[in-house]
């Protein structure tokens, strides 16, 4: 029975009632068998998968052939090929040691060769590239390594200096020491700055003394402090005759190499989580530890022998904020693996049009941001640093969030199977969870955002100059006007999308600024004022990531020559653009589409749903 057929009977035996005197017969749906990937596409997949990965993809292929190498990945053939999976019926116990000797086989390997020792572009895009196939195989598997390699190996890069590098880096990449990253405390989550640890300096002893001094400082959720840290790095107050300098990094050692906990370091477990049961996170209290003066990690600030504080950057603002680099990277890494799992769920769950190919779009597009914000990383300089941290915060909020979005729909895509271990989405949902609160509370990601943008145009205004940064100089141009009727050609086009996607954001920026400007004006403080004024910061928020999104993919779209992949790519563009404007209420809330508009983008929506479906399972074959 062809494809049509089969669909055509199968819907028949749901919506009419058989006759009691209907003889049985075999049902279409239990008889059927699931083509293997039948519906052929003209596009070549290969050269989609290239824009999609983007970058490494024999090192990638390389990894993902270590791993169906070992019994530690857990290989099972089926059809033909060889599939990996973690075994998530395993005890947290168990988790946690099989994700140890995962990382032991993968160092064997010489998988982590160059992680933090080798420099350039090159190197980091390698290091990313493999961490994404590790994040591809099992989420806790990626989290141990970002910990050691990205925060505690971040933070070596960045806030060492000479003396750290060659102490640290080369034992850290041979896992000679197990390093974790002690910032987050019970009370303090995304208020680093207000963390309670305290750390002062004995000029007597050339030593600093951390101490926690209540149980709102101690460390939580750290991850490899439970069972296998030896080494990590402390966020703490640094305290200097009594004076407190703000959050400064310090390296302390918790554990000795047979698994002994330090003295006066006391540790306890996190215990049973929701997901990332193979990641060991851990509690810490310091008691009155000493540490040698060369552990300050001195990039940003050092402590002279005799105790006087010495630092080039004067401002304590612009000082915190330099303390916060290492989380730069974490959210990098957190967009992309963040997408991969999206395309694992669609690739698993495709099989809705309404429901699931907006999302499928909105994931190609997603991809094309990751890659941008990933190259603008590795490409970074000291200008672009600002840049880096807004895109940065934004697209890791909103590629956290469509990710559990998706998750959710693909699980109930797959109605009762989607419950099953073996479908992975269940278990997906609870391991990535998480993604939208560490390294950054989404929400509170977003109102930095806003507020990054509310200070590029005061600036723009006090200075009387164009926009040149974030992405705003489309302020400087005429506002875009949209047609009063939207033909399905309009829908499509790049210069409507765009104008629509730029007028949304100006708009809202513009009435950002005039709110807290007003409540300043009648006497509240600018923090309290931007406070009150956070539907509009939520809005101008996602106005601003949709926006950046869309630029991204038609970037992508424009390097495509003409043909059916530049097609297909024009065709999931307008699906994202469309989709956003359905959603976002705002478009109807401030006046930008008439609800006549919204109406033609639902229909064209429906009709792009349509086209999308015959290629659709080609579209998810890339990984």
């Amino acid at each position: 029975m062809d494809r049509v057929s089969w669909r055509t009977q199968v819907l028949s035996n749901h919506l009419h009632r058989p006759s009691a005197s209907a003889p049985l017969t075999a049902n279409a749906c239990v008889g059927f068998s699931p083509p293997k990937l039948s519906e052929r596409f003209e596009f070549d997949t290969k050269e989609m998968r290239k824009l999609l990965d983007l970058h490494n993809l024999e090192d990638r292929d390389w990894l993902f052939g270590l791993m169906r190498q070992s019994k530690l990945f857990n290989p099972r053939e089926a059809g033909g090929r060889v599939f990996v999976s973690p075994d998530y019926n395993q005890s947290m116990e168990q988790q946690r040691e099989m994700t140890m000797k995962r990382i032991e086989y993968l160092l064997d390997r010489g998988v982590f060769k160059g992680w933090l020792t080798e420099k350039g572009v090159e190197a980091e895009l390698r290091k990313f590239a493999l961490l994404e196939v590790t994040g591809i195989y099992d989420h806790s598997l990626s989290v141990k390594l970002g910990v050691h390699f990205f925060l505690w190996g971040g933070a070596i890069l960045f806030f060492g200096t000479k003396r750290h590098h060659d102490k640290w880096l080369r034992d850290t990449e041979n896992y000679a020491i197990k390093c974790c990253f002690a910032m987050s405390e019970l009370g303090h989550g995304s208020n680093v700055r207000g963390i309670e640890t305290v750390t002062t300096y004995d000029s007597k002893t050339g030593e600093f003394v951390i101490n926690t001094p209540c149980e709102s400082a101690q460390k939580y959720w750290i991850g490899g402090a439970a069972n296998h840290a030896t080494h990590t790095i402390v966020f703490s107050q640094l305290s200097i005759s009594g004076n407190n300098q703000g959050v400064h990094a310090f390296i302390a050692q918790i554990r000795d190499g047979n698994g002994n906990i330090c003295p006066n370091i006391r540790i306890a477990d996190c215990g049973h989580k929701i997901g990332l049961n193979g990641v060991d996170n851990g509690r810490l209290w310091f008691d009155n530890v000493r540490i040698p003066r060369e552990n300050l990690l001195n990039s940003v600030a050092d402590v002279s022998p005799e105790g006087k504080y010495l630092s080039a950057i004067k401002d304590p603002d612009q000082r915190f904020a330099a303390f916060l680099a290492p989380l730069t990277s974490g959210r990098v890494t957190i967009a992309a693996s963040a997408i991969y799992t999206s395309k694992i769920s669609l690739a698993i769950a495709i099989s809705h049009q309404q429901r699931l190919l907006p999302l499928l779009a909105k994931t190609y597009a997603m991809t094309f941001a990751a890659n941008y914000l990933k190259m603008i990383y590795v490409e970074r300089t000291p200008e672009s640093s600002k840049t880096i941290h807004v895109v940065s915060s934004a697209f890791k909020a909103t590629l956290t969030w469509h990710n559990m979005r998706t998750l959710q729909e693909c699980r109930e895509a797959c109605g009762g199977q989607g419950l099953k271990t073996e479908n992975r989405i269940g278990n997906l949902k609870g391991e990535y969870d998480v993604q939208s609160t560490f390294e950054g509370d989404n929400n509170v990601l977003m109102q930095q955002v806003s507020k990054a943008l509310l200070a590029e145009f005061i600036g723009a205004q006090k200075r009387s100059k164009p926009f040149k940064a974030l992405g705003l100089e489309h302020m400087n141009t005429p506002c875009p006007v949209i047609p009063s009727q939207l033909t399905s050609s309009t829908l499509q086009s790049i210069q409507f999308q765009m104008d629509a996607f730029c007028l949304r954001e100006r708009d809202l920026l513009n009435r950002f600024a005039m709110e807290v400007s007003q409540r300043q004006k009648q006497g509240e403080s600018k923090e309290y004022s931007f406070l009150l004024s956070y539907q509009l910061a939520e809005d101008l928020g996602r106005a601003f990531s949709d926006r950046t999104i869309l630029q991204t993919f038609i970037n992508v779209e424009a390097t495509v020559p003409a043909g059916s992949l530049k097609s297909v790519l024009a065709t999931l563009r307008t699906m994202y653009a469309l989709i956003c404007l359905e959603e976002d209420a705002a478009f109807l809330r401030y006046g930008y589409l008439s609800a006549d508009n919204i109406a033609a983008v639902r229909k064209e929506v429906s009709r792009l749903c349509r086209e999308l479906r015959p290629p659709c399972t080609c579209l998810v074959q890339q990984h």
